[in-house]
C-alpha cells in the first residue's frame, strides 16, 4: 500500500515523533510504501513550555521524511491537502493528541479524502486532552468528523470517542512497545554512565514533568519513614514544562534533599537505556492518563513498573504480575513501594513482564489500522 503518516517526525523531538518514526519502519518492513509528512511550526513558541522542541541528533535512516506542514497557516492546509489528494495514497495515518491541532490536521485530511480513495485512519493518545482548555470538544469534534477510523490505544480513549460518534469503525490496539532506544546494558554501566552511587536502588520517575504526572504524590510518598529507612533514591528524569520550583520547595519540606537524584533536562534517545537500565523499578503516579509511552520503554527493559489507577494504565500494568497498581494517594503509593523494597520483588516481576510485552509487537499495531 501507500501510505502518508501526518506529524510530528524529525527534526522534531519527543515521543510523537518516536511512534511516527517506529510506525513508518514496521510499514516498510512489511513492504509498503510510506512517506512521513511533519512540520515546518508545529507550536508557535508562546505555546511549548519546553526548551526547544527540535533534535539535536542525526535525521532517522531509511526514512523519506517531509516538512510541509504549518499548524498555524489555514492556506498551507489547503494546499497541503490538496497535494495529498492530488498524491492519492491508500492510507492517510493521523496521530491525534491535542485539539490545538485539529483544525489543521482536520481540514488536511477533508481535503485529501475528498479523492474518493484515501482512507483516514487516525491513532488516538487521547481525545480529550488532561490538562482542558475553552474549545476543545468543539476541535475535538471537527478532526473525529474528517477521519473514517479509530485506533485507541486504551479502552478508555475508545469509550471517549462515543462522546463524538457512534458510527465510524474503531479499534483497540495497545501501544506498541518503544524498542527504538536500543539493547540494555548492564546495571553496573548504567549507574556508572549517569555517575550514580551503586549502592543505592533506584526508582525511576520518567518523561516531560507535567502537573497530572503527579511528581508530586510520589514526593509526599517517597517521605514515608518506611522508606528512609531503606537505602533508596529517586531518579527524576525529563524536562519541566510547569514550574519546577514547587517540586523543589517540596523536596526541601519533605527533607527530601539527599535522596533525590534530578536529571531535569530532556533525556536524548541515546540516553534513554541508560535510565532505565540503572532503574530497579519505573514509577508512574498520574492524577490522570490514557496510556504511556513510558510503559512501553519500561517493557522493552524489561522493568516492574506502579502505576495508578487512572486511564487505561491498570490495563497495561497487570497488578502482582509486572509491578503494582494503586491508588492516587501518597500512603497507597508508598505501601508499594515499601513491599517493592522490602521483598525485593524484580526477579517476581520478570517471568511477568516477558510474558506480558509479547502482546505489544508492531505488527499488531499494522494489522489494526489496514484492517
Amino acid at each position: 500500500m501507500k501510505i502518508t503518516i501526518l506529524g510530528t517526525a524529525y527534526p522534531y523531538r519527543g515521543g510523537l515523533a518516536a511512534f511516527n518514526e517506529r510506525l513508518a519502519n514496521e510499514f516498510i518492513k512489511e513492504a509498503h510504501e510510506v512517506k512521513i509528512i511533519t512540520f515546518t511550526l508545529q507550536y508557535p513558541n508562546f505555546l511549548f513550555p519546553g526548551k526547544t522542541q527540535y533534535s539535536d541528533g542525526p535525521a532517522p535512516e531509511g526514512l523519506n521524511i517531509e516538512r510541509k506542514m504549518n499548524s498555524c497557516n489555514p492556506f498551507n492546509w489547503i494546499s497541503l491537502g490538496r497535494e495529498i489528494k492530488k498524491d492519492a495514497p491508500d492510507l492517510l495515518i493521523i496521530k491525534f493528541w491535542l485539539p490545538f491541532m485539529a483544525p489543521c490536521l482536520g481540514t488536511i485530511a477533508r481535503i485529501a479524502r475528498s479523492n474518493k480513495k484515501t482512507k483516514v485512519v487516525s491513532i488516538l493518545d487521547n481525545i480529550i486532552p488532561h490538562e482542558k482548555r475553552i474549545g476543545d470538544k468543539m476541535f475535538a469534534s471537527y478532526f473525529v468528523n474528517s477521519v473514517d477510523k479509530f485506533v485507541a490505544m486504551s479502552r478508555s480513549v475508545l469509550s471517549d470517542v462515543e462522546q463524538f460518534d457512534k458510527s465510524k469503525p474503531k479499534e483497540f490496539c495497545r501501544h506498541p512497545l518503544y524498542d527504538n532506544f536500543g539493547t540494555a546494558v548492564t546495571k553496573e554501566e548504567a549507574l556508572k554512565k549517569l555517575n550514580l552511587d551503586p549502592n543505592y536502588k533506584y526508582l525511576l520517575f520518567f518523561g516531560i514533568i507535567r502537573d497530572y504526572k503527579g511528581l508530586d504524590l510520589l514526593l509526599k510518598a517517597f517521605a514515608d519513614k518506611r522508606i528512609d529507612k531503606s537505602r533508596v533514591k529517586l531518579l527524576i528524569a525529563g524536562e519541566f514544562y510547569n514550574n519546577g520550583e514547587k517540586y523543589h520547595l517540596l523536596e526541601k519540606e519533605l527533607l527530601l534533599n539527599d535522596s533525590i537524584e534530578w536529571h531535569t533536562h530532556f533525556i536524548p534517545d541515546d540516553e534513554v537505556k541508560y535510565y532505565f537500565c540503572a532503574a530497579d523499578i519505573v514509577v508512574q503516579p498520574y492524577k490522570t492518563a490514557t496510556q504511556s509511552g513510558v510503559t512501553q520503554i519500561a517493557y522493552h527493559f524489561e522493568k516492574p513498573m506502579l502505576v495508578t489507577y487512572v486511564g487505561g494504565l491498570a490495563e497495561i500494568v497487570p497488578d502482582g504480575k509486572v509491578g503494582y497498581v494503586t491508588s492516587c494517594e501518597p500512603e497507597k503509593i508508598a505501601d508499594a513501594l515499601v513491599d517493592f523494597i522490602e521483598k525485593d520483588n524484580s526477579d517476581i516481576f520478570l517471568d511477568g513482564i516477558k510474558e506480558e510485552k509479547q502482546q505489544y509487537a508492531w505488527s499488531k499495531m499494522t494489522n489494526a489500522i489496514i484492517g
